[in-house]
């Protein structure tokens, strides 16, 4: 049975590389100035916010219950940085879409919209970094459960 904590941890890797990638052709867009490299970096981008709000969502299912202990601060910092990391997606989603659409031109929209991306990415970057200590410092979501030699030659 997939629980919520699986759940998390298979989805988060998307928006990770969805949004990373979607920087990446966004720089390329202004570099090269090729309408291709903007549609894909826009699609990219509304894919990965819809995959932040996945794992926010999933995260906070995940997260239930450890609201006291060792994880609490450690967890609450991670659930701050998902609460700002998820905001900055939205509005950096919002402010491309609406700037591509209506066909916005300017310098300074164009730098406003790159300064946005680049602070999702650190938000993404700082959310993730915080989730991997997390599992990878203070074991959360880790069971410990030593393999069942004794009936394993059974179920062969």
């Amino acid at each position: 049975m997939i629980s919520a904590t699986h759940l998390h941890a298979m989805l988060i890797h998307f928006p990770i590389a969805l949004l990373t990638v979607a920087f990446l052709f966004e720089v390329i867009s202004a570099i090269f100035k090729r309408e291709f490299y903007k549609k894909v970096s826009l699609l990219l981008l509304i894919l990965g916010t819809i995959g932040v709000i996945a794992a926010f969502l999933s995260g906070g299912s995940a997260g239930e219950g450890i609201e006291e202990g060792p994880l609490k601060i450690p967890m609450e910092l991670h659930e701050q940085a998902a609460n700002f990391a998820i905001w900055i997606a939205c509005i950096t989603a919002t402010f491309h879409t609406t700037i591509y659409f209506l066909n916005y031109k300017s310098v300074v929209t164009k730098a406003i919209g790159m300064l946005l991306f680049a602070f999702l990415i650190a938000a993404v970057s700082r959310t993730a970094y915080l989730g991997g200590q997390l599992v990878y410092s203070h074991g959360a979501g880790v069971e410990l459960a030593l393999p069942d030699f004794e009936n394993a030659s059974e179920n062969n």
